[in-house]
């Protein structure tokens, strides 16, 4: 059993009520350990840990914050085994994507900011009669609350930025996977964290979540979840005046056009659908194909589908674990049932998959292609978060814009198809703030991150990020006489 506690001011410690969540091992549905729960009193003496220790750590050079980061980066790397079955173990997801993805881009967000901050610069501006300096500040305590679907990997994305630009942090993971995390934690004085600039807290969401958005002292919040939540979180923050940036949900859509490469576009819209269970908020859960190829794309996404190797997550050769949490599995089995009261046909999957052995127990569910589905209907426009995508063919360029659009989010697609005009051109006129053309989820951690409409406010990256959690000073003086 692994008892999870709050890192606050450099020490580990339970909450200060002694509340406790059970933590679950989704692949068994087992209870392996216990998560402290925290509440109001254990953010007021995170909150003034922070601001203690504040003004030193905003003082020190972007090196000497820079150096902290590098070191737990190297912390992590040197113990990936670790991390990765820990990750696995908590989310459900295969050990090998948390192997190769998620333990390793924790450490890359680490090590990129790092690197980061050394260029990044204050501006100046001149004209023939001032001179200006636009100096960037860190705002003082922030706090970063992250999700369940990749753990480490949005945990450290959010806090590194936030820690790297003078901050000093209130981070709050997911109470359903804050395995790693915690893990991380353990590592934050030996990497040379001083005690109070970066602390961590476990606990549910309306509880410790809540207590965040109230605070009068912390002066921004970092948000990635659903969108329900994010608008709380919006309205919640918004008599404190506190800075806000929330990446929420996503019914992202992938175009196929007939010209496409078709084996690659099949990959393509299957690694989108069924990746991390299809837990990710970029998956592709809408599926628009040609007429032209629809029948003969239909069958290959099927038999591609169901050749997804589903098993232990700890078992190497696994390719698609458990769902996070049994209560997150029913959510997603009951989307499937109203796709067929809707009128689609389930085409493969649809099901719980019950194991043998060990995970006997566990929240399997079978990747799941639906068909016959009309466009406008509860399972085409309400996020699933599953592995779960319809298949919906259509004409031609014009209906395929219009079908992407249809929908309240504008998080991410992606479009397949040989003509490089077209591609670039559909991209222009979809509403979403990341588009692929002949790829899914190729990420360049430079670039602006985020959605249209529900899907988000505000983005990150590394610049837009650095961005976030500073605010500028403009310093101007008389320009001196030649």
């Amino acid at each position: 059993m692994t008892h999870i506690l709050n890192f606050i001011d450099g020490a580990m410690a339970p909450a200060a009520d002694g509340a406790v969540i059970d933590n679950t091992d989704p692949a068994t549905g087992q209870v392996y350990g216990t998560i402290a729960d925290s509440g109001a009193a254990d953010l007021d003496k995170a909150v003034k840990a922070a601001q203690g220790a504040f003004p030193a750590w905003r003082d020190r050079t972007p090196a000497q914050r820079a150096a902290p980061l590098r070191r737990l980066a190297d912390l992590i790397a040197a113990r990936l085994e670790e991390f990765a079955v820990a990750e696995s173990r908590d989310n459900g997801k295969p050990v090998a994507l948390a192997r190769t993805m998620d333990i390793p881009r924790a450490v890359a967000n680490l090590r990129a900011y790092a690197d980061a901050i050394m260029t990044f610069e204050n501006a100046t501006s001149e004209n023939e009669r001032s001179e200006s300096v636009i100096v960037r500040q860190p705002l003082g305590v922030v706090a970063t609350i992250s999700p369940w679907n990749l753990p480490l990997l949005l945990f450290t994305w959010k806090l590194a930025p936030a820690l790297v630009a003078g901050n000093c942090v209130i981070a709050k993971p997911s109470e359903v996977t804050p395995m790693t995390a915690y893990l991380l934690s353990t590592l934050a004085s030996e990497a040379g964290f001083p005690p109070g600039v970066l602390n961590i807290l476990h606990g549910r969401g309306a509880k410790i979540g809540a207590a965040i958005t109230a605070h009068p002292d912390i002066a921004a919040i970092s948000f990635t979840g659903g969108t329900k939540t994010g608008i709380g979180i919006y309205s919640g923050a918004a008599p404190h005046l506190k800075k806000v940036s929330l990446e929420l949900g996503g019914k992202n859509p992938t175009i196929v056009f007939d010209d496409a490469d078709f084996d690659a576009a099949v990959a393509g819209a299957a690694t989108a659908a069924f990746a991390n269970q299809g837990q990710i908020c970029l998956c592709g859960s809408r599926l628009f194909v040609q007429r032209g190829i629809y029948d003969r794309f239909r069958d290959a996404l099927v038999e591609k589908a169901r050749s997804i190797v589903i098993g232990d997550p700890l078992d190497d050769t696994t390719q698609h674990g458990a769902m996070v949490s049994a209560e997150h599995m029913d959510k997603v089995l009951s989307y499937i049932r109203l796709a067929e009261e809707e009128g689609g046909t389930i085409l493969t999957g649809g099901q719980r998959r019950v194991l043998e052995g060990r995970c006997a127990g566990g929240a399997f569910i079978e990747p799941t292609v639906i068909g016959n589905l009309p466009q406008a209907c509860r399972t085409n426009s309400e996020e699933i978060f599953g592995p779960v995508v319809a298949l919906i063919p259509f004409t031609d360029e014009e209906e395929a814009i219009a079908m992407a659009n249809a929908t309240e989010y504008g998080l991410a697609a992606s479009i397949w198809t040989t003509d490089e005009a077209r591609g670039v051109r559909v991209a222009a006129r979809i509403d979403s703030g990341i588009v692929w053309i002949n790829c899914w989820n190729l990420r360049d951690l430079h670039t602006p991150f985020g959605g249209f409409k529900k899907s988000g406010v505000g983005r990150e990256g590394i610049v837009d990020s650095l961005m976030f959690f500073t605010q500028p000073k403009t310093i101007t003086r008389p320009r001196k006489a030649a």
